[in-house]
């Protein structure tokens, strides 16, 4: 039986392939939406909420991954000044280290600081211990800059499996994968990446974006104007479900 699951491309289409190969292939590798585990939330559960509760409001995630880099800063910059939440899927190695005072700066303005590995080997591909030091090295830089140890962590390229998913329990992560994708790794423009998103864009919807490339910083005021004006909020990914809080080792996609 296989065990690997990927989400690779953008929107419902890959979701629904991903979603199907799993049902067919009777794995463990179940997903649960952020809206399920709001519905599913314990009476006294402690989940914070952020500019709005989502189980009343019309609310969005915004994500970036593999960063800090040299484009950070001008995109917290236009965060703060949309007064927008995200979540940053931050790399260790070449990124966390190299930029420690713009992840400094990503938790200071209110945004969630969470784990994308140390170098972005595929998890599925490793060994045990080499998916543990992946994640546990990063975790550590970033206890080290911030003072707190993340709670997700995003595998790269969304490829995870059973073993990564234990792994992930035992470093008290959860995995968030995404529902919207502008494939920004593969172009530069600006307005095509706006396009895909909006197109793609929906109610407990997560964006996925890199913070690296060229096109995409430029696209994300577009982006929340766009969508606030069609009555989005942008709020982090815990954020997202609560009251429910992010269960280690659970996989969560919309």
């Amino acid at each position: 039986m296989p065990k690997k699951m990927s989400v690779l491309g953008g929107g419902l289409a890959a979701a629904l392939v991903a979603t199907l190969t799993l049902a067919l292939a009777g794995c463990s590798m179940e997903t649960t939406a952020p809206a399920s585990a709001r519905q599913d939330a314990a009476a006294d559960a402690k989940g914070s909420f952020g500019r709005a509760d989502c189980r009343k409001a019309k609310c969005i995630a915004l994500t970036f991954d593999a960063g800090p880099g040299k484009d950070t800063p001008e995109l917290l910059d236009i965060l703060k000044e949309k007064k927008v939440s995200a979540t940053f899927f931050l790399l260790g190695r070449n990124h966390v280290l190299k930029h420690p005072d713009t992840v400094r700066r990503i938790q200071d303005e209110g945004h969630e600081v969470a784990n994308h590995t140390w170098t972005h080997k595929i998890l599925t591909d490793e060994k045990p211990e080499e998916i543990r030091a992946e994640l546990e090295k990063t975790q550590e830089a970033i206890e080290k800059i911030t003072g707190k140890r993340p709670r997700l962590m995003r595998p790269p390229q969304g490829r995870t499996d059973d073993q990564v998913s234990g792994i992930s329990k035992e470093l008290g992560l959860s995995q968030v994968l995404w529902s919207a994708t502008a494939k920004d790794y593969s172009t530069n423009d600006s307005a095509l990446i706006t396009k895909r998103i909006l197109d793609q864009a929906s109610r407990d919807g997560i964006i996925l974006l890199h913070d690296i490339y060229k096109g995409t910083v430029p696209a994300v005021p577009g982006i929340i104007d766009a969508l606030q004006k069609d009555g989005y909020t942008f709020v982090t990914v815990p954020e997202l479900m609560a009251p429910a809080v992010p269960e280690p080792g659970t996989i969560y996609r919309p």
